[in-house]
């Protein structure tokens, strides 16, 4: 279980002090597949970071299995079951996508079977990725599935995606909602994925709208998607009160 108390986060911008995230407070229970969504800016990414560690909160405790893991670092989080999938994933010369499965998945030497089981999964075909430096050579959407075939490979205890469709072709994206679904109905993970995709709303058991470093909603799909829609404003304010006046 995933336990967030009083979390804010400020940062200084010359004699300001901006707050980012504003008294968060959250419980996610084991298993449970939540979408954060909510407009640009609103704090979305900020939470991701300040769970995983690459952020520290200014005031709050993070606990995880009962765990305070507030001041511990990404290499600490990571060893109790806590991975993340970057919204722009980084490149490693040198390093092949095997290397990294290996890595990820802690096997000394990870079968071609199963490069290929994870890469199948985020609709990369192993024959043509397995032994390829993730280097410049590869698109930003094919980086963005293979770490994210590094994260199902570790078989983390709670997985964070932020933003895993960004730069993802439809068929892929179709496969990787098939390993979503897949894993949450195991129930064996618990997922927070950073989304505005409705395919990928639509799996949520939760959504957790964040807007203005708060948590606005929180509840059931049901509950919440509804209320999205209502309050999503559309279409261009200039041109609606020119066509009002």
């Amino acid at each position: 279980m995933l336990k967030l108390e009083h979390v804010s986060y400020q940062v200084s911008e010359g004699e300001q002090t901006l707050s980012i995230l504003n008294d968060i407070n959250l419980v996610v229970e084991d298993g449970q597949l939540i979408v954060i969504t909510g407009p640009n800016g609103g704090g979305k990414t900020t939470l991701a970071k300040v769970i995983m560690g690459l952020v520290t909160p200014t005031s709050g405790s993070i606990t995880y299995n009962g765990t305070d893991i507030t001041n511990l670092g990404i290499t600490e989080r990571a060893k109790l079951g806590i991975s993340y999938g970057f919204q722009q994933p980084p490149r490693f010369k040198g390093l092949r996508v095997r290397d990294l499965l290996e890595l990820a998945s802690g096997e000394d030497k990870l079968s071609r079977e199963k490069c290929c089981l994870y890469l199948t999964r985020v609709g990369l075909c192993a024959d043509d990725y397995v032994d390829r430096e993730v280097d410049a050579s590869l698109s930003g959407g094919e980086v963005k599935r293979i770490e994210i075939a590094t994260i199902l490979a570790r078989q983390s205890g709670l997985m964070i995606f932020d933003e895993p469709e960004a730069g993802i072709d439809l068929w892929s994206f179709s496969r990787l909602i098939d390993t979503f679904q897949s894993i949450r109905q195991q129930r064996n993970n618990t997922l927070l994925i950073i989304s505005h995709q409705e395919r990928i709303i639509s799996l949520a058991d939760e959504i957790l709208l964040v807007a203005d470093g708060q948590i606005q909603q929180h509840g059931s799909k049901d509950d919440v998607f509804p209320f999205i829609l209502s309050n999503t404003v559309t279409g261009c304010r200039f041109m609606n009160e020119r066509a009002d006046a």
